[in-house]
């Protein structure tokens, strides 16, 4: 077996589903910037949530160089990425009914924000009442998912519902359910998951598109830039101090 020829065909699926992604989702992509950019204007703030793997392209657009200042990360305590033990614990929390509400009520959110929901399956009672209570609570909600999971799979909320069923707005990140793009003899489990490759880039698609339309209404976007080149603290520190009032990541 060629791990070689394995490694070019897992980049093949990536760049594959990264075009889908680009062409069919354009118009998605386009609408939830604008939407993110309305609400910068319109001086609210924004916030990203996603449990599990779901939370690495969720952080991945908060405080980072070339990243939008106002992006807050909206973190539930063992349900970001794998940080409990046992990990199996943090699957375990995204099942459980009520979570979302109290988070939600603890958190600055407050009507006329924006909070994008990464998930790629959609299917559990975190992301899903994430989803419904932030709209109960006056939010415009952005769902990140892959809708194939709804057709092929059942929901582990209560409802019967999905995440894509409470959202304003969804893109669709276009993975196949199992998230493992090949196989292979001699392995007898499908492998090589690409979510985290096209759900980063599709965030990253709508926060540039947020960025170029607050420039095309004469905004200049509050970007940061990296502490790693020279005058980098310095710029960020002045869009912190001018949009301190909706940046949370820094308290």
């Amino acid at each position: 077996m060629s791990e070689n020829k394995l490694a070019g065909q897992f980049f093949d699926a990536a760049i594959g589903l990264l075009q889908r992604a680009r062409d069919e989702e354009a118009d998605h992509i386009t609408a939830a910037g604008a939407m993110l950019a309305d609400t910068v204007v319109d001086g609210g703030r924004l916030f990203v949530f996603g449990a599990g793997h779901s939370s690495l392209p969720a952080q991945d657009v908060v405080y980072r160089a070339g990243g939008l200042a106002l992006m807050n990360l909206l973190a539930v305590p063992g349900a970001v990425g794998i940080d409990v033990m046992p990990a199996t614990l943090g699957s375990a929390l995204e099942r459980v009914n009520g979570l979302a509400g109290a988070v939600l009520d603890s958190s600055p959110v407050q009507p006329g924000d924006v909070l994008i929901v990464v998930s790629l399956s959609g299917r559990n009672s975190l992301p899903v009442e994430m989803a419904m209570n932030a709209r109960a609570l006056g939010l415009k909600v952005i769902g990140v998912t892959s809708l194939a999971y709804a057709e092929q799979t059942r929901s582990r909320h209560v409802s019967g519902t999905f995440l894509k069923d409470h959202c304003d707005l969804v893109i669709d990140s276009k993975i196949p359910p199992g998230d493992a793009e090949l196989t292979a003899d001699g392995i007898a489990a499908p492998f090589a998951p690409a979510s985290t490759v096209v759900t980063s880039a599709l965030l990253q698609a709508v926060v540039a598109t947020a960025a170029g339309e607050l420039a095309a209404r004469g905004i200049d976007p509050p970007m940061l830039r990296s502490g790693n080149v020279d005058g980098g603290h310095e710029w960020n520190g002045r869009v912190m101090a001018e949009y301190g009032d909706r940046i949370f990541f820094r308290h």
